[in-house]
C-alpha cells in the first residue's frame, strides 16, 4: 500500500477518535494529537521524496494553524480544535488542508445554527456576533463594551473537523 493510503487511513482514525472524544468529553487529548503528528511525520519520512513530503506536511500544518488560530484568539474555538486542524494539515498538505478547513467551516456553521435554534439562543448568538463585528465597541463607537456576558453554547468542533476531513477523503 502506498504511503498516501496509510496517511489517509491514519488521518481517518485520528479525526474519528478526536470527534468521538470531543463529543464525549468536550476535549481533544494532546497525546492523541501528538501521536497523530508523529504518525504523519514518520510516514512522510518513508515517502519516495522525504524532503518534499516533509515540506508539504509543514505547509499543511502552518495553513491549518493559520486558518483556525484567529477563531481561537476571538474565543470562538478551543485550542484543541486548532491543534487538530494543524495535525490534519500535516497529513493532508496545504491544498487539501484548505479544502478541509472550508468544508469544516460549512459543517460547523450548520452545527452551530442547529444548536442555537434548538436551544432557543438565536438572539444571544446574534448579539455576540454583533459584538465581535463591532470590535467590542458599544453603540455609537464609545468605550469598549464588556466581554461576552453569556455564550450561545459551546459545540464539539472536532466533529465538524472530522466531517470536513472525511468529505475530502471520500473524494480519493
Amino acid at each position: 500500500m502506498p504511503i498516501e493510503q496509510y496517511l489517509d487511513l491514519i488521518l481517518l482514525l485520528l479525526v474519528t477518535t478526536s470527534a468521538v472524544n470531543d463529543l464525549a468529553t468536550r476535549r481533544i487529548p494532546n497525546m492523541l494529537l501528538l501521536a497523530g503528528l508523529a504518525g504523519a511525520l514518520g510516514l512522510r519520512l518513508l515517502s519516495a521524496d522525504p524532503a518534499a513530503s516533509l515540506l508539504d506536511a509543514l505547509g499543511g500544518m502552518g495553513l491549518g494553524l493559520a486558518v483556525f488560530l484567529p477563531f481561537y484568539l476571538l474565543r470562538g474555538m478551543a485550542a484543541g480544535d486548532v491543534k487538530l486542524m494543524a495535525v490534519v494539515g500535516a497529513f493532508s498538505g496545504p491544498g487539501e488542508a484548505f479544502e478541509i478547513a472550508v468544508l469544516t467551516w460549512c459543517a460547523g456553521g450548520v452545527m452551530a445554527l442547529c444548536m442555537v435554534l434548538l436551544r432557543g439562543r438565536l438572539k444571544l448568538a446574534l448579539a455576540n456576533i454583533g459584538l465581535l463585528l463591532s470590535g467590542g465597541r458599544g453603540q455609537g463607537g464609545e468605550a469598549p463594551a464588556p466581554p461576552f456576558q453569556h455564550s450561545a453554547g459551546a459545540m464539539p468542533y472536532g466533529l465538524a473537523i472530522a466531517i470536513g476531513t472525511i468529505a475530502v477523503l471520500l473524494r480519493h
